[in-house]
C-alpha cells in the first residue's frame, strides 16, 4: 500500500493525545450521512455473517459423504447446501460492493464538511495565528491531514468494523463446534498478541525514525525547489546534489530498517496460523474427532488468525491518522478573532444637513448607532486620531511607544524612518489587524474597538508593498476592491493608477489569466493593478504601505497625478519607501525604534536638521 505509508510518512511522529476522545469527535461528522452510515453497518454484518455461515456449510457437506444414505438422497442434499453456499458467498460478494459505495459516500460527505468548516472558520482567525505559521504548515490541514482522515474512514474504519463483528461471529461458531479446540484459538490469540507487541515496539520506533527523515527529505526539496533561482546564481548545483544523496541516503537506510518490522509481521502471522492450523489437525485427529467438525474448525482457524492480522496491519494507521485529525481539531479550536464592536458603515444621503441610510452606494458614508431604540448617523470624515497608543506584537518587546498623532479629513500623513521602526505596525493597527495594549484609536471620534470590524475595514483602502493578486482575469482583480463595480469603474480605477496602458497591450487586455499570483506581469505591474484595486474601492481613507516601492521611477511619475487623483479629498496614510514621495505631505511622521523623534511637513523638518534633514540630504531611499 505505498500511498498509503507515504502518507503515514507524511504525519510526522505525532500520536494522538485522547484517541477515544478524537475518533468519538470524528465519529459525530457521520449526522451528515446517518442513514447511508446505518445502511452501511447493516451490510458489513450481512457480509461477515454471509462469510462465516458458508464456512460453517463445510460442516454438513462434508458429514454427507460419510452418509449410508442412497446416491440420489446424498446428491440432492449436496446440491441444495451447494446452492446455499454459493448464494452465501454472492450475497458476500453483493453486500462488500455496497458496504463500501456507501461508506465511500459518508466519507466523502464528511470530509466535505470538515474542509468547509476548516476554511471557514480560517476566515476567522486573527491575522496573527497566520503570522506565525508557514504556508506549508497550513496548508497540511487540507492536504496531509484529510487524506489521513479519508483512509482511516473509508478503509480502516470498514476493515475494522468487518473484523471486530466477523471475530464475534467466528468466536461463536467455533465455540458451537468444539469447545476443546477453542482453547487452542485462546493460546494462539496470546502468542499472537505478544508477537504484534514485541514486533510492533520495534516497528513504531523506526517509522517515527523514517518519518522525521522524509519530513527533513520534503522540506529541503521544498526549500531548493523555491530558491532555484539562487542556486544557480551562486552555482551550488553540485553541493545541492551532495547533500540531497546525504539525506537520501539516510532516508533508504532508516525505511529498510522500519519496512523490515513491518513486512515481517505477516509472515509470521501465516506461518503461526498454520502452525495452530497442524496442532489443532493433530488434536482433532488423536481425539478421534468428527471429521466434519475438524475441518470447519480448521477453516475458522484461517479466519480467525486473518482478521487478528488484519486489526494489527490498521491498528497503527488509525492512530496516525487519529493524530491528524486531532490536529484538524486543534486548528478549529483555535479562538476565532473577537469583534465586540456594535457600530456599523452605511451609505447616506444628506438632505437640509441631515443624514439619512441609503440601500444604494451614494459616494457618502455614515457611521450607524443604535442606542436605546434611537439611530444615530454620524458622517464618515476620515479624522483618525492616536491618543497614546503603544503596542507589542509579544509582551517582552514593545513595539510602539506612546505613539500620539492625528489625522484631519482629506490629509496626508506620511511614515518615514528605518526598518523595524513601527511604521507598519501603525497602520495595521489602524485596521486592528492587531489591538493595542494601551490608549486608544479614534475614528471621527469613535472609538476603533466600538466599529465592527468589517465595517471598519471596508472604509479603509489598502496598498501593500507585497502585492498579492488571485488566479482569474485581470479584470477580476481590479474588480475584488468592490465586487458590486461595473466593468467601466474598472477601467476608471485603471486609468487613475496609469495600469490601463500596459493592460490594453496585454494578450487579452482586461480578459488575460493571471496565474501564480500574477507571475506572467512585472513586479511593478503587478503593484499598479493593487493601486487599481483599492481605486475601484473609493475608500474614504488609503494606507499606502510603501505602494510605489517596486516601481521604477519612470513609471513612478507616470502615476504621481493618478494618485494625486486618487488621494484627493482623502484621508492617506503614506509609508515612504522614497522620500521624495513625501514632500507634498501634510505632516511627516519621523519614527526610531517605536517613537516618534520628529514631525513637521517637509520644509520645517528640513529647517530642524535633525533626523530627517540627514536622511533627505544622505540618500534618497530608507534601507
Amino acid at each position: 500500500m505505498p500511498k498509503r505509508d507515504n502518507i503515514t510518512s507524511k504525519l510526522g511522529d505525532a500520536k494522538p493525545r485522547n484517541p477515544i476522545r478524537t475518533f468519538g469527535r470524528l465519529f459525530s461528522y457521520y449526522k451528515e450521512c446517518k442513514v447511508a452510515f446505518i445502511v452501511a453497518v447493516t451490510f458489513i454484518v450481512i457480509y461477515s455473517v454471509s462469510v462465516i455461515s458458508a464456512s460453517f456449510l463445510l460442516k454438513p457437506l462434508v458429514a454427507i459423504l460419510k452418509e449410508n444414505a442412497a446416491l440420489e438422497d446424498k446428491y440432492a442434499r449436496y446440491t441444495v447446501l451447494a446452492m446455499g453456499m454459493a448464494f452465501l458467498y454472492v450475497t458476500a460478494v453483493i453486500t462488500n460492493y455496497v458496504l463500501n459505495r456507501l461508506m465511500l459516500e459518508c466519507t466523502v460527505r464528511v470530509l466535505c464538511r470538515i474542509r468547509i468548516e476548516m476554511f471557514n472558520h480560517m476566515q476567522n482567525l486573527p491575522v496573527a495565528y497566520f503570522d506565525s505559521r508557514t504556508h506549508g504548515e497550513l496548508m497540511s490541514y487540507y492536504t496531509n491531514d484529510t487524506d489521513a482522515i479519508r483512509e482511516l474512514l473509508h478503509h480502516s474504519l470498514t476493515q475494522l468494523i468487518v473484523s471486530i463483528v466477523s471475530l464475534a461471529g467466528i468466536i461463536i461458531f467455533m465455540l458451537v463446534l468444539s469447545l476443546r479446540l477453542f482453547l487452542i484459538v485462546i493460546v494462539l490469540g496470546i502468542i499472537v498478541s505478544v508477537v504484534i507487541k514485541a514486533i510492533g515496539s520495534r516497528s513504531s520506533k523506526n517509522f517515527v525514525k523514517q518519518q522525521k527523515v522524509v519530513a527533513d527529505v520534503n522540506g529541503y526539496i521544498e526549500e531548493m525547489m523555491a530558491g532555484q533561482k539562487i542556486v544557480k546564481a551562486f552555482n551550488h548545483e553540485k553541493q545541492v546534489c551532495e547533500r540531497f544523496e546525504e539525506l537520501n541516503g539516510e532516508l533508504c537506510t532508516v525505511a529498510t530498517r522500519a519496512n523490515t518490522y513491518a513486512n515481517i509481521v505477516g509472515p509470521i502471522m501465516n506461518n503461526l496460523s498454520h502452525i495452530f492450523y497442524a496442532i489443532t489437525t493433530m488434536i482433532g485427529v488423536l481425539a478421534s474427532m468428527n471429521g466434519a467438525i475438524l475441518i470447519t474448525f480448521l477453516q475458522y482457524i484461517r479466519q480467525f488468525a486473518d482478521r487478528i492480522s488484519q486489526i494489527s496491519q490498521e491498528f497503527n494507521f488509525i492512530l496516525l491518522a487519529l493524530a491528524a485529525a486531532e490536529r484538524v481539531f486543534d486548528l478549529l479550536d483555535v479562538p476565532v478573532e473577537k469583534d465586540e464592536g456594535d457600530i456599523t458603515l452605511v451609505s447616506a444621503t444628506e438632505e437640509d444637513g441631515a443624514l439619512k441610510e441609503s440601500g444604494v452606494r451614494t459616494g457618502v458614508w455614515a457611521w450607524k448607532e443604535e442606542k436605546e431604540g434611537q439611530v444615530h448617523l454620524t458622517k464618515l470624515l476620515g479624522d483618525v486620531r492616536f491618543h497614546d497608543v503603544s503596542f507589542s506584537y509579544v509582551p517582552e518587546k514593545r513595539v510602539l511607544e506612546h505613539i500620539s498623532l492625528y489625522a484631519k479629513e482629506g490629509q496626508k500623513i506620511a511614515f518615514v524612518g528605518s526598518t523595524g521602526a513601527g511604521k507598519t505596525t501603525i497602520t495595521n493597527l489602524i485596521n486592528r489587524f492587531y489591538d493595542i495594549d494601551e490608549g486608544s484609536i479614534t475614528y471621527d471620534g469613535i472609538d476603533v474597538r466600538r466599529i465592527k470590524k468589517a465595517d471598519l475595514r471596508r472604509s479603509l483602502g489598502i496598498v501593500l508593498q507585497d502585492t498579492h493578486l488571485f488566479s482569474g482575469t485581470v479584470m477580476e482583480n481590479i474588480r475584488y476592491g468592490n465586487l458590486s463595480a461595473t466593468d467601466e469603474e474598472c477601467i476608471e480605477a485603471a486609468k487613475t493608477a496609469n495600469a490601463h496602458y500596459f493592460i490594453s497591450h496585454l494578450p487579452d487586455g482586461y480578459n488575460t489569466m493571471l496565474t501564480a499570483d500574477g507571475a506572467n506581469l512585472s513586479q511593478g505591474q503587478r503593484q499598479l493593478l493593487s493601486i487599481a484595486r483599492a481605486a475601484v474601492s473609493d475608500p474614504p481613507v488609503l494606507i499606502l504601505d510603501e505602494a510605489t516601492s517596486s516601481i521604477d521611477t519612470r513609471t513612478e511619475k507616470l502615476i504621481e497625478k493618478g494618485m494625486d487623483g486618487l488621494m484627493a479629498g482623502r484621508t492617506v496614510f503614506v509609508i515612504a519607501h522614497r522620500l521624495s514621495t513625501v514632500r507634498n505631505a501634510n505632516a511627516i511622521m519621523v519614527l526610531e525604534n517605536g517613537k516618534i523623534i520628529e514631525r513637521g511637513d517637509h520644509a520645517s523638518l528640513l529647517e530642524e536638521k535633525g533626523k530627517y534633514y540627514s536622511l533627505y540630504t544622505g540618500m534618497t531611499e530608507l534601507t
